[in-house]
């Protein structure tokens, strides 16, 4: 039987394995197969190196048109002025490093009966095993009056980057005494506890800069990851700057209007100064065009293999799947990364593979030095992966000390998750 996984566990857990420094070729002799990664965030760039790593004669070919990969993992600090976006960004050139060849390309069409991937130059990759790693998109459907023009007023700030800073500006530009509203959908989401840890550091820049102003939390849900952490530290912290109305309440978002930045809820109308709108997400665009996702938005797979349930051949990893307990989390996207590669390194040599046992660690930073932390562990049970024992999670009655100690093991972790990612 596995031991329990601590968090300092989970935290040591990411360093970085031996580093074998291949010359990178798409066309390398004697390979034992081809694999090709589509999504260079933490998921596929940890697949591809796992790959790499487990077998150096693989052909393993990432596919991401960014040539710079930015972090949401702590880009809430970016948003409440605490943290520089530069570090938040990461390259490909340690991937290339250990053989992985890196191709700067958007994905427009998979072909999954000639097992080929064509890019947007026109070129076709044939592969012996695709995973895909596409992230999330936004579901603008699902909430009438959002889209990509009206994110330019309302930013939703939940793919970090160009919007990461629009938020910020807003902020910044936003007069003491104004408000900001964050509206938050419904599960499944990426990284659950999020909205609430950007509540908290905005309320942290306010309180700092601009101490007579107000946050509204309108949420699609009753109940959130954490809540009684959240909750204590916001009363110790900020007092009544931050009031949420929840889904009983009437704090479900249904529809926008960004010519006047309102925000339209089952029981009422809301026009802050700066609206924050997180919309509903489904899998990334490319999982729907291979024919990996169903009519939920999201890639059912097994979980085992990860390999999808609707497409031979190809495995769907991170925030694309449907994973049952496992939340959408970049420490999550790693290790179902990593186990992917595992199982398809056994799958190419005819044996049956391991069933994982995966950890998914979450850190929340809600001011600076103050955090407090969830690790899981998680199994498959049937179709999805299930929670079993062996976790650990912050006590709600903690001392300061310790907020203090969780706040530096997150920076510790993000250190150590991007360096084994990304070199």
């Amino acid at each position: 039987m596995n031991a329990p996984v601590t968090r300092r566990d989970a935290v040591l857990g990411f360093a970085a394995a031996a580093t074998s420094f291949a010359v990178p070729s798409i066309l390398r002799a004697q390979s034992a197969g081809r694999l090709v990664v589509v999504g260079g965030g933490f998921g596929g760039a940890a697949c591809a190196r796992a790959l790499k790593r487990a077998q150096a004669n693989l052909q393993v070919i990432l596919i991401e048109p960014n040539t710079v990969f930015t972090s949401c993992p702590f880009s809430n600090e970016v948003i409440a002025g605490l943290r520089d976006i530069e570090a938040q960004q990461f390259g490909y050139d340690g991937l290339g490093a250990e053989g992985v060849t890196v191709i700067s390309q958007a994905v427009t069409t998979i072909e999954p009966q000639l097992r080929s991937v064509v890019t947007a130059d026109g070129v076709a990759l044939p592969y012996d095993r695709l995973v895909l790693s596409p992230g999330i998109d936004f579901h603008f459907d699902a909430l009438p009056g959002y889209d990509d023009a009206a994110s330019e007023k309302m930013p939703h700030a939940w793919k970090a980057g160009a919007q990461t800073l629009l938020l910020r500006r807003q902020l910044e530009a936003m007069p003491d005494g104004g408000t900001v509203a964050i509206a938050i959908p419904a599960n499944p989401s990426r990284c659950p506890p999020a909205p609430y840890e950007r509540a908290s550091l905005i309320a942290h820049y306010l309180k700092t800069k601009k101490p007579r102003s107000k946050i509204l939390v309108l949420d699609a849900k009753d109940n959130f990851s954490q809540q009684r952490l959240f909750e204590r530290a916001w009363k110790e912290l900020y007092g009544d700057m931050i009031e949420r109305i929840g889904l009983s309440q009437g704090g479900r978002v249904t529809s926008v209007d960004p010519a006047t930045r309102t925000i339209v809820t089952e029981f009422g109308n809301y026009t802050p100064d700066v609206a924050n709108v997180i919309p509903p997400q489904r899998a990334g665009r490319i999982a729907e065009v291979a024919g990996a996702a169903d009519a939920t938005g999201w890639c059912p797979i097994d979980p085992v293999t990860f390999e999808s349930k609707l497409v031979p051949n190809i495995h769907v990893i991170g925030d694309a799947c449907l994973g049952g307990g496992i939340p959408k989390s970049a420490s999550a996207a790693s290790a179902q990364g990593k186990a992917c590669a595992a199982a398809i390194v056994s799958l190419l040599a005819g044996r049956a593979p391991e069933t994982p046992r995966l950890t998914g660690v979450c850190y929340n930073i809600v001011a600076p030095g103050y955090g407090f932390s969830l690790a899981s562990n998680y199994q498959p049970r049937g179709d999805i992966f299930a929670e079993v024992e062996g976790g650990a999670t912050s006590p709600v009655d903690a001392p300061r000390e310790l907020r203090a100690r969780e706040a530096t093991e997150a920076e510790r972790w993000f250190q150590t998750i991007t360096a084994d990612t990304f070199g």
